[in-house]
């Protein structure tokens, strides 16, 4: 529709020199003078009431002009974008603290992993301490294998750092481990080793030739005091007569098992606990060989366990400080007897 303001629906215009009527409302635009729009002048003054009355009364009154200018220019467009980046949450600071500080905690326990004694450990096992030359020796900061954890007994942990691959080439030392070792089957070392000088009185110090001469009274005694199941005590005295066939054979029981490793012991490089066999090509092959002897209770897994408690094998850890000192025990063991 056209603008009813306009008085005359038509209007004369020219083009090409010629007078043309048109609609008021259809003028050619090239022929009209177009002046750009001017833009309202208004005051700043009168900007600023504007949004003062937007303003609580006690802010303004508080508040300068040039303050109050500068408090209501717009916000940048990345504010306005992101209304959250205005304010700096300190809990958000808070928790990034946080993370850094735990982050740099775990590179911390990361780079110093067993290179030093755990508080955690320090108070639940026994030191067994030892003077060399004057020297005290603390074992409780040196590392053992794997299956002595902080809530090992005091006695268990005696028998790791004191006997324990040790080699032994007593007869009657001999006799008492072969006896443990086939005790503990469905038991565990400790509780034999806290019935081991019960064990050893009722079986008259492990003499092979008084164990081979028991009654059955002897025998029931036996089983009482040591706390052994009667079938046991017949076999620990069966083996007393199994070994001293041995002696008439070979001398001793000691020339008779230390020859199965050529009277050297074997030294093993296991770095994890979970690698120890429970039985070897070694230990199945002494098994066989007393069995074909009348031995009772000496399978191959028992025969294993009584070859790491005579020292026939090293089976200590390479982190263990007790692997190396085993090592050398059986290189001078096998120097200066054999």
């Amino acid at each position: 529709m056209c603008n009813p303001k306009i008085k005359s629906a038509h209007s004369v215009a020219q083009i090409d020199g010629r007078p043309v009527l048109q609609p008021a409302c259809n003028r050619i635009a090239a022929l009209e003078s177009r002046q750009p729009p001017k833009k309202c002048a208004q005051k700043p003054v009168a900007i600023l009431d504007h949004l003062e009355a937007k303003i609580p009364a006690r802010t303004t009154q508080n508040m300068k002009h040039d303050e109050l200018v500068v408090a209501l220019k717009p916000a940048p467009a990345a504010v306005r974008e992101n209304p959250k980046r205005t304010i700096a949450s300190p809990l958000l600071s808070a928790k990034k603290e946080k993370a850094s500080l735990m982050q740099a905690q775990r590179k911390m326990k990361t780079a110093h992993y067993g290179r030093s004694a755990t508080s955690k450990l320090q108070g639940k096992v026994v030191p067994l301490d030892s003077s060399i030359d004057g020297v005290i020796i603390n074992r409780q900061e040196e590392k053992r294998c794997s299956f002595i954890t902080p809530n090992s007994d005091p006695l268990y942990v005696a028998y790791h750092d004191e006997e324990w691959g040790v080699p032994v080439h007593d007869d009657k030392m001999l006799f008492e481990l072969l006896v443990l070792t086939s005790a503990q089957v469905g038991s565990d070392w400790t509780s034999i080793l806290k019935k081991r000088n019960n064990i050893r009185a009722a079986f008259a110090g492990f003499d092979a030739e008084k164990v081979a001469k028991f009654t059955e009274r002897q025998m029931a005694s036996a089983s009482v005091e040591c706390g052994l199941d009667l079938g046991r005590v017949r076999a620990v005295v069966d083996n007393a007569n199994r070994i001293l066939e041995v002696r008439r054979d070979f001398g001793s029981f000691d020339q008779y098992v230390w020859g199965f490793v050529n009277h050297k012991a074997l030294v093993t490089d296991y770095k994890f606990g979970r690698k120890i066999p429970a039985k070897t090509s070694k230990s199945d092959a002494i098994s066989k060989d007393m069995v074909r002897r009348s031995f009772r209770l000496v399978g191959p897994t028992v025969v294993h366990s009584f070859m790491q408690a005579a020292g026939l094998t090293n089976d200590h850890l390479v982190s263990c400080h007790r692997h190396g000192h085993c090592s050398f025990f059986s290189t001078t063991a096998a120097t200066t007897i054999y």
